[in-house]
């Protein structure tokens, strides 16, 4: 590897590894790995896999590769000879913007373990340059800015197939950009991004992400999911995923007649996985290519229904996207008449009016499309799957119960594991043999060394070692110094409101009066938050605004601040998690109960050795199972309750509000004084009146027994070998929660790929 370094780095910059810069050597290595990676077996089979998705979050690809193809090592040590650390090479990668949240991340863990299982799956989604947005605190408040990723050397790779895509009133490229996805010790999978050449990054402001949403051809696919607040931003969206699945769906059919397969027999050599209901285009536009091939609409029909399969991410009714066909009219009229025949078809069968694909006011129910036209329907946790037949979906669930079933969401252990925490990895090595890297149900071994003090000793270093290195990469990226001794209390992930960030601000302003009281806490806390708010959703910036706002307050707080601190982390992506997954002692799970569908943070948490403060929602259900009682922190309804509140309307946050005098007093001081000297009145305001008149996900139901359930996690912490002991506990039980074990279980009753 070395003298193939030494090669590069002579031949592009006319240096070597003594005399290049940091820069030179990244590229060098971009280069080398790619090489490796192109000369991988593909693997290939009879039926393949086609992962179609809006998102596919990746994270930074370089050190992962290293480890997929078994050069990490190996790079480290050369580079070290030679006086530079990989670990600071690695940190000059631009982060592949093309994910937001949950969904991307697991559609890229799904891509990284179908290579290493050795099957034959690919994925499908587009190239966005700008993807969500880059974070940027101002004023106490989230600016979005573009967030430019592509470089001249880069992980994509140009490939010669073209596929045109036909608009109402005008047709585009479908350009096909691929990255390879290198399995651990194993071949090679690729996932498929189109690109339009027409796209223009000109259009876009330098200092926002404002662009002209009606020059189709000019942004495409600038962006992830662009503004939908106005009618130009919703038809954008459809835009993008018509050409997605366009390009797509015709990719799919030309890799069939290449290898000689009869397109009547899709099926047999196709599985098509929708991810989520952006893709679900995918149906119409494959039966109208079909019809074009002389397939009878019948055929077509069938066809296509015993190919595609859908996963249901979500049971919140924005997620399910219900479009007004006079958009997809103007749009993509030639779908207009296969979805009305779907829809017809599904009428003469059904008496149901909410099994319809059209409803009476003329919107096209994306996930009905998916569930009467595919043949499989999944949910992604156990709890997830049960109110999805038993509650949400369950109308489709009378009518299909076969279709339906689980396949509890998973992580890929290579990335969440032995490479953001490789002292915990090389220490679990050290302790139970290898074998965990490919097996991670041998983490179960660790039980072993469930009394053993001097291994309880071991994993508390650890989590300080990581703790400083979280430290030092604050101090470098945002010029803040915290306490490496402190509780690290942390909760990461996309702002939404049934997420309930602002149920965590509110024990933070708890916490904050306690200590002005006088209760200082024996271990200094630190409360660590990262999210990104959707551009256009008001209320979820203002929450973002409250803790910024609680984070000025207490750092200019001389007597809460040696023992309480907020820190909000700007522009939160994969490579931050990376950093503080590690470091974290608390993993906050907190969403409204039946409202997260999964959650997969909760697993790269526990799989780390923090310990779950959590709802009974999602995966939480699952890792509760797994660990026991004592070994979690739940509190808050329970799911059925929450559902049966909505059903009956029998939520009102204004009596709580009014009758719980600490509830009240925590909710008056956003805007009390102090608040309001830090900042901006109307966002204060705005979300003050959420909370009090509104408050959809129920903030203030839980708050109470979440303020009781998080002192005695604190209290808990102090009995550190207690404490290590539910550590270890988790990291041994966390092998279920394996990507390698969800897809080994979409194969076996799904793809059945071969």
């Amino acid at each position: 590897m070395e003298e193939k370094l030494q090669i590069l780095l002579k031949e592009k910059f006319n240096k070597n590894l003594d005399n290049c810069s940091k820069e030179e050597i990244f590229e060098a290595l971009l280069l080398l790995t790619k090489e490796a990676n192109g000369k991988l077996p593909r693997n290939e089979g009879e039926k393949k896999l086609y992962y179609i998705s809006a998102e596919f979050l990746i994270g930074k690809l370089l050190s992962n590769n290293l480890i997929n193809l078994g050069l990490y090592e190996e790079a480290e040590q050369i580079l070290r000879k030679h006086g530079h650390e990989l670990c600071e090479i690695e940190e000059l990668e631009c982060e592949p913007s093309l994910g937001n949240g949950g969904l991307g991340r697991l559609a890229a863990c799904f891509l990284d373990s179908i290579a290493t299982l050795g099957l034959p799956g690919d994925g499908i989604g587009l190239n966005y340059h700008f993807g969500l947005f880059q974070q940027k605190f101002e004023k106490l408040k989230q600016k979005e800015l573009k967030n430019p990723w592509i470089t001249k050397e880069s992980w994509l790779t140009k490939q010669p197939e073209c596929f045109k895509v036909d608009f109402k009133d005008f047709s585009l490229n479908a350009v096909l950009y691929d990255i390879d996805v290198p399995g651990y010790q194993s071949g090679c999978s690729r996932l498929h991004l189109f690109d339009a050449e027409t796209v223009d990054e000109t259009i876009v402001g330098e200092d926002s992400i404002d662009f002209d949403k009606e020059e189709i051809k000019k942004n495409i696919t600038l962006f992830l999911y662009p503004d939908d607040s106005d009618e130009a931003g919703r038809k954008l969206r459809i835009y993008q995923q018509y050409f997605m699945v366009s390009g797509g769906a015709q990719f799919i059919l030309k890799e069939c007649e290449d290898k000689g397969y009869d397109l009547h027999k899709l099926w047999e050599h196709v599985v098509i996985q929708i991810n989520d209901t952006h893709p679900s285009m995918v149906i119409p536009e494959i039966i109208r290519l079909l019809l074009k091939k002389g397939f009878s609409m019948d055929e077509a029909v069938e066809t296509v229904t015993k190919t595609c399969a859908y996963t249901n991410h979500t049971i919140l009714a924005e997620a399910l996207e219900k479009w007004p066909i006079e958009y997809l009219e103007e749009v993509v009229p030639q779908l207009i008449p296969i979805i009305k025949e779907l829809d017809k078809r599904v009428r003469r069968k059904y008496k149901d009016k909410s099994v319809y694909i059209i409803d009476d006011e003329d919107r096209v129910h994306m996930a009905h499309m998916d569930i009467h036209y595919g043949f499989s329907v999944n949910g992604v946790a156990a709890l997830h799957t049960d109110i999805l037949k038993n509650q949400e979906l369950k109308n489709f669930y009378d009518i299909y119960p076969e279709k339906f079933n689980n396949k509890t969401n998973g992580i890929t252990f290579r990335r969440w594991l032995l490479h953001c925490n490789r002292q915990l990895s090389a220490y679990i090595e050290e302790l139970i043999g290898s074998g965990f890297k490919q097996d991670a149900s041998q983490l179960e071994k660790l039980m072993d060394f469930a009394d053993n003090q001097a291994v309880f000793h071991k994993l508390a270093e650890i989590k300080r070692e990581k703790k400083l290195e979280f430290k030092k990469f604050l101090q470098e990226t945002q010029d803040v110094e915290i306490n490496e001794n402190s509780i690290m209390d942390v909760q990461v992930k996309r702002l939404h409101e049934y997420k309930r960030q602002q149920m965590n601000a509110l024990y933070a302003i708890y916490k904050y009066l306690d200590i002005k009281a006088g209760n200082k806490p024996k271990t200094p806390i630190t409360m660590i938050f990262g999210a990104k708010a959707a551009p256009a959703y008001v209320i979820a910036k203002d929450i973002i605004h409250l803790i910024l706002c609680l984070q000025e307050l207490i750092e200019n707080d001389e007597e809460v601040r040696p023992y309480f601190r907020v820190l909000m982390i700007e522009n939160y992506n994969v490579s931050k998690a990376a950093k503080i997954i590690p470091a974290a002692d608390i993993s906050e799970q907190i969403s409204l109960a039946s409202k997260e569908a999964s959650g997969t943070g909760n697993m790269k948490f526990m799989l780390n050795g923090a310990l779950t403060l959590g709802t009974e929602d999602g995966a939480n259900v699952e890792i509760r199972d797994l660990v026991g009682d004592e070994n979690i922190y739940i509190f808050g309804k329970k799911p059925q309750q929450v559902i049966d509140l909505y059903e009956e309307k029998g939520y009102c946050s204004k009596d709580i509000y009014e009758e719980d005098e600490l509830i009240h007093k925590l909710v008056d001081f956003i805007v009390g004084k102090e608040m309001l000297a830090i900042g901006d009145e109307k966002n204060l305001k705005r979300l003050h009146k959420e909370l009090v008149g509104k408050d959809w996900f129920m903030t203030l139901l839980d708050t109470k027994e979440y303020i009781e359930t998080k002192e005695k996690v604190y209290q808990d912490y102090e009995n550190q070998e207690e404490w290590n002991k539910k550590v270890l506990v988790n990291t041994a039980k966390a092998g279920f929660f394996s990507s390698d074990r969800t897809i080994e279980q979409y194969n076996k009753d799904i793809w059945k790929l071969k």
